[in-house]
């Protein structure tokens, strides 16, 4: 019984000699806090300028239902030397008709397109067999006009109208650079035939596709045209 004591004293004596037991604390995992980054937004604005003038708008020409005469095309280079254009009555007044030969035009009156213009008579008519036709003759200035047309028009003298221009005719090549046309008295248009008239006219260019190159000026009161002999 006394060892029994003498143990259960030193069991006593040894767990209060003992250190106190610290409990062991699990780690702590530090947590990450994610850091936030500031997002930039970029917004494209679009602005939209309103003109304060509007563009013009360019007529549209309405075709006349009426024939107009051919459009002139300048020459781009003329000769310095080359006289202006002179008005229908100076022009009238050279190369009165002899009856005899090929009857020059004035140069001037080819627009720097074509020389060389004649024609037979300065006079036809419709009925009076000696006057009945006109030759007329042209040479182109340029080597690209490859055909040549003939426009004409009636003047009434009695009333002074001016009637549509009439064409196109096509004038002959003769193979040497130059084109004729016969025309006679049956063939102006006889919706204009007046019995006393004059018979103006233009010769205009063409190239070897069907386009206009250029073309005379507009011969006037040149040629007078009668139903009977003059």
């Amino acid at each position: 019984m006394r060892k029994i004591i003498v143990l259960l004293l030193a069991l006593t004596l040894a767990a209060c000699a003992a250190p106190p037991v610290t409990p062991t604390q699990a780690p702590t995992e530090a947590v990450i806090q994610p850091t936030q980054t500031a997002a930039v937004i970029v917004q494209t604005v679009v602005v939209t300028v309103i003109p304060t003038e509007l563009p013009t708008e360019v007529p549209t020409q309405v075709p006349s239902a009426t024939p107009l005469p051919p459009t002139e095309v300048l020459p781009t280079q003329q000769s310095a030397t080359e006289p202006p254009a002179s008005a229908a009555t100076s022009a009238s007044a050279q190369a009165a008709d002899s009856g005899s030969g090929p009857l020059p035009l004035d140069s001037a009156m080819g627009g720097g397109w074509f020389t060389n213009m004649t024609l037979t008579s300065k006079a036809f008519s419709l009925r009076c067999q000696p006057s009945r036709q006109i030759t007329f003759s042209v040479t182109p200035s340029d080597p690209s006009i490859t055909q040549t047309d003939f426009y004409y028009r009636i003047e009434d003298r009695a009333t002074g109208a001016v009637f549509d221009w009439q064409g196109p005719r096509r004038m002959s090549a003769d193979g040497n650079g130059n084109f004729t046309l016969v025309f006679t008295g049956e063939d102006v248009n006889q919706n204009f035939r007046k019995p006393n008239a004059w018979f103006d006219f233009q010769f205009v260019g063409l190239n070897k596709s069907g386009a206009r190159v250029g073309n005379s000026e507009k011969i006037v009161q040149q040629v007078s045209y009668t139903f009977d002999c003059p």
